[in-house]
């Protein structure tokens, strides 16, 4: 099974970096975003394959902020798939990706269960509501979450776990706060772009 993506292919031997939409976006939201962060890079960004109401998602979930775990596997593997055929179709050099809300969650998803298939990753308001298993494939990865001090979603001391987590397992993981919510603001763009710099 394939997502449906949109993708700007760069040179054979430049980076990939993936972008993951928030709930109710797609593969339009930061596809122009993205290509403007890694101008010379190969630019993909996935539709997530669930519908919650309409709005896509990556994985399944309950209510807000429970997880349905199985389905949560299940589109771990499958992305994990997608990612590594496309890193082989285009030559990457190395895999980056970011993603916003939903999409952070699969992002960091990604890094629990796969290890070292991100060499760089940027995290934007992610939710990791659950303890994650060890994963000694991240050591050295590059992390970067960027938050809300108010998220009503993602409330702070998880997002700290989160870095916490990812530091103790040898990545490398800063944090940007806002003082708002939810929303993304200017300073977690300007982050990021340095980030990707």
């Amino acid at each position: 099974m394939d997502y449906q993506h949109r993708i700007r292919a760069g040179a054979p031997g430049s980076p990939i970096l993936f972008a993951f939409h928030g709930t109710g976006g797609d593969e339009n939201q930061f596809f122009d975003f993205a290509g403007d962060l890694m101008p010379g890079a190969t630019i993909v960004s996935p539709r997530g394959d669930v519908s919650e109401h309409g709005a896509a998602r990556f994985f399944r979930r309950t209510g807000e902020g429970v997880y349905d775990m199985a389905d949560l596997a299940r589109a771990t593997d499958k992305m994990a798939a997608f990612v590594e055929r496309m890193k082989q179709e285009h030559q990457a050099s190395a895999v980056y990706g970011f993603g916003y809300s939903n999409g952070a969650n699969i992002l960091a998803n990604l890094l629990i269960e796969k290890g070292g298939l991100f060499e760089r990753a940027g995290l934007l308001h992610p939710l990791i509501p659950f303890a994650p298993q060890p994963q000694p494939g991240l050591k050295g990865v590059k992390t970067l979450i960027t938050a809300g001090e108010r998220d009503p979603i993602c409330p702070a001391p998880l997002t700290q776990r989160l870095q916490a987590y990812l530091e103790s397992h040898g990545a490398e993981a800063s944090i940007v706060w806002h003082s708002g919510g939810h929303e993304l603001r200017p300073q977690e763009v300007e982050a990021l772009t340095r980030f990707f710099a």
